[in-house]
C-alpha cells in the first residue's frame, strides 16, 4: 500500500493558490480516474484507488499547511504505510513556474508543511515532487503562495498537472532511482 500525498489548505479561498499545487495535482488525477475524496478520517479527505494492483490511498489533509504532518502520521500509524511508501506533492519556490523534481529526501526550505511532516515523520527521508512556483520580490511570501496563478503561470502548471499524474502512474511499479531518471 501507497500514500500519495497532496499538499494545500483547505477552504474556498485556498483553491487554486501555489500553495495549494498538491491539490490541484490530487483533483486532476481524480478526475481522471473517476475519484472521489468522499471519505473523510483523522483530519483529512480520501480517495483509494489501485495501480497495477498496488492500493493508493490520495490524501488531502484538512488542517492547515503547517500541520499537515499530523494529519499523514495520523494515516501512515492507521494504515501501516512504511515511510518509503509515501509520496509528497509540495510547492517549491526555489523552482521556475512549473518545473518539477523528483526527490527521495531533502531539507525543508523554510516550507512549513514539509518542517511538520519532517517533525512528525522523525525523518526528512521521505520521497517529494516539488512543483515550481517561483517567488516574487515585489511581494511579501505570504502573501505570494496563497495568491492565484496568473493565466500565463497556470497553462504551465496545467502542463506540470499533466506529466505528474503520470509519475503518479509509475510510483507503485517503478522503482524510485529509475522514476527520478525518466522524470528529472
Amino acid at each position: 500500500m501507497k500514500l500519495i500525498v497532496g499538499l494545500g489548505n483547505p477552504g474556498c479561498e485556498y483553491e487554486n493558490t501555489r500553495h495549494n499545487i498538491g491539490f490541484m495535482v490530487l483533483d486532476e488525477y481524480a478526475k481522471e480516474n473517476g475519484l472521489t475524496f468522499s471519505n473523510t478520517k483523522f483530519d483529512g479527505m480520501y480517495a483509494e484507488h489501485y495501480i497495477k494492483n498496488e492500493k493508493i490511498i490520495f490524501l488531502k489533509p484538512l488542517k492547515y499547511m503547517n500541520l499537515s504532518g499530523e494529519v499523514i502520521r495520523k494515516y501512515v500509524d492507521y494504515f501501516k504505510i512504511n515511510i518509503d511508501d509515501i509520496l509528497i506533492i509540495h510547492d517549491d519556490m526555489d523552482l521556475d513556474v512549473g518545473n518539477i523534481k523528483i526527490r527521495y529526501k531533502g531539507g525543508t526550505a523554510g516550507h512549513n508543511g514539509l518542517k511538520n511532516i519532517e517533525l512528525n515523520l522523525k525523518t526528512n527521508e521521505y520521497k517529494r515532487i516539488k512543483v515550481g512556483i517561483s517567488k516574487s520580490k515585489n511581494i511579501d511570501i505570504v502573501d505570494y503562495v496563497l495568491g492565484k496563478f496568473t493565466n500565463d503561470e497556470l497553462q504551465v502548471i496545467n502542463q506540470s498537472i499533466s506529466k505528474i499524474v503520470k509519475i503518479i502512474e509509475d510510483f507503485p511499479t517503478m522503482s524510485f532511482e529509475n522514476l527520478m531518471n525518466k522524470y528529472n
